[in-house]
């Protein structure tokens, strides 16, 4: 959960406490809960109350944007709204409808990418290790075989510096499907990606990658089996060094 300050940015002066009351209890500790209820539906519940009591201001759009980074898709949204109109009132839902279509604007081109695969949903689980937004795809269940997976990077996108960790075998085939990006090892020159191309990545050594900067990219991500497997994730490729990249 990403540390809120919009308390006291707008009311640290004229009601502090109300300021420390919105950042560190309701967002510092009730939406961190997430073992108790996941954000994903934390933030449907949250758009619920809302909308029922009538509130769609600039709260809305926050929490129809949280809701869009937790998980909630296009499709889910218009269909939880087209709901709510029922029950919370049709000029309510009208009126969330228009700020829902500003926030979401753009993602139904999405659908047109990810490959012969497809998209897959938002990759909520692992965002905390990836700049910018990605998709999953899984396609195999890794409890019966090897497990294997399409990854789609919005532009600019790509995940941490990190490194697979195995006793013995290990280690990660990518399979380029559509688009264009980049592989880098560390200490080496940054590899330029296309469909067709792959890249294999032994365990023990520290890589990214991800879109180019103006292009989605997909690729298929292959777990290969080892002994004690484990995945590190560490820093963040630093956005001086990816524009670096994305002038070449």
């Amino acid at each position: 959960m990403v540390k809120q300050t919009a308390g006291r940015d707008a009311l640290h002066e004229f009601a502090p406490k109300f300021a420390e009351l919105n950042d560190d209890i309701l967002f510092g500790e009730v939406w961190s809960r997430e073992e108790q209820l996941p954000l994903r539906t934390r933030s449907i519940v949250t758009i619920t109350a809302l909308i029922s009591k009538g509130i769609v201001d600039s709260a809305l759009t926050y929490h129809l944007s949280s809701a869009r980074a937790n998980g909630v898709t296009r499709t889910e949204m218009a269909e939880i709204l087209t709901h709510l109109a029922f029950y919370a009132g049709w000029p309510n839902a009208w009126a969330a409808f228009r700020m829902a279509e500003e926030v979401y604007a753009g993602d139904g081109e999405q659908e047109q990418h990810g490959g012969f695969f497809g998209l897959g949903k938002p990759n909520t689980a692992f965002a905390q290790y990836f700049t910018g937004s990605s998709y999953l795809k899984p396609l195999t269940d890794p409890k019966e075989t090897v497990f294997l997976a399409n990854v789609t990077f919005e532009p600019g996108c790509r995940n941490h510096w990190h490194i697979h960790h195995a006793k013995s075998g290990g280690g990660q085939i990518l399979i380029c499907v559509d688009g264009e990006g980049w592989y880098q090892e560390d200490g080496k020159p940054a590899q330029s990606l296309k469909p067709g191309d792959v890249v294999t990545i032994p365990a023990g050594v520290k890589h990214w990658h991800g879109a180019k900067a103006n292009c989605w990219f997909s690729h298929l991500a292959v777990e290969c089996p080892g002994e004690d497997t484990s995945n590190e994730w560490l820093e963040p490729v630093t956005d001086n060094s990816y524009d670096q990249l994305s002038r070449n």
